[in-house]
């Protein structure tokens, strides 16, 4: 079983950090507040200030924290019934910030694989992605593809029942488990 693992919003809880660098220029936003994938539309941010800023928050990977407790061993559980591949949208200039972030936070995974724009992952050969984008996970269903969606703010309206929403890494692993048997 091939696994593509989110970084941003699924293993790296960036928004956090994002959130801090904002609220330090602009008038104060919640995470509770990001109720939509381009929230920053909502909140008078131009769709480029914001990429280049959580950019700029990777420069500071030590200080973004992990989505959740335990991340390591949610890793190292998928690891062991599947092949997990980073795939990630980003500007190339933070992919050795994030590699660092992973190997600091113990992440096991085979290879890492970057991509520029997220609807790009859809393309890619993997059995099930695990991400956090309404947009990603619309563009891999549309394409035939398995996914499991990383519960956060900005995702709750997205209802297309054919992705498995989880709240924390390790609930994947009883669900691979399930489509693993069910291949046999």
């Amino acid at each position: 079983m091939k696994i593509a693992l989110d970084v941003d919003g699924v293993l790296a809880d960036v928004i956090e950090s994002w959130l801090s660098y904002n609220n330090k220029i602009r008038p104060t936003i919640s995470k509770s507040q990001i109720s939509e994938w381009d929230f920053w539309k909502n909140h008078d941010i131009n769709k480029f200030d914001f990429y280049n800023e959580l950019s700029i928050c990777w420069k500071s990977w030590e200080d973004i924290p992990p989505t959740e407790n335990n991340i390591a061993s949610a890793t190292k559980q998928l690891s062991n019934i599947g092949t997990i591949d980073i795939v990630t949208a980003r500007d190339e200039s933070t992919h050795s910030d994030v590699k660092n972030w992973l190997k600091l936070h113990k992440i096991n995974f085979n290879n890492y694989i970057g991509v520029l724009e997220g609807v790009e992952k859809s393309k890619l050969d993997y059995d099930i992605f695990i991400d956090d984008s309404p947009l990603n996970a619309k563009s891999m269903l549309e394409k035939g593809k398995s996914v499991i969606l990383y519960s956060q703010p900005w995702n709750l309206s997205f209802e297309d029942k054919r992705a498995t929403r989880i709240h924390e890494l390790k609930n994947a692993v009883p669900i691979i488990d399930n489509m693993i048997n069910e291949s046999k």
